[in-house]
């Protein structure tokens, strides 16, 4: 009988306590970037490699474009 009210003792102690604990609040809202905050969606570059990965698209489109036109000549450089 003694372990089933410490139990319940227990278990309405915790149950009363965690309705007083209070949670930290939500951050501020981000600042208004007109106000010479930093901008939304934070300061990475978009286009950077958007360059790279067309140049290399263009340069292994000719190469494979190049090998096909040897390969129909017979000259196989590869």
């Amino acid at each position: 009988m003694k372990k089933n009210m410490f139990k319940i003792l227990i278990f309405s102690f915790l149950l009363i306590a965690s309705q007083q604990l209070i949670a930290q609040g939500p951050p501020p809202p981000p600042g208004d970037p007109s106000l010479q905050g930093p901008p939304v969606g934070g300061s990475a570059p978009i286009g950077g490699g958007i360059e790279i990965l067309m140049l290399m698209a263009v340069g292994y489109g000719t190469r494979k474009s190049y090998m096909l036109r040897m390969k129909k000549r017979g000259l196989d450089e590869e």
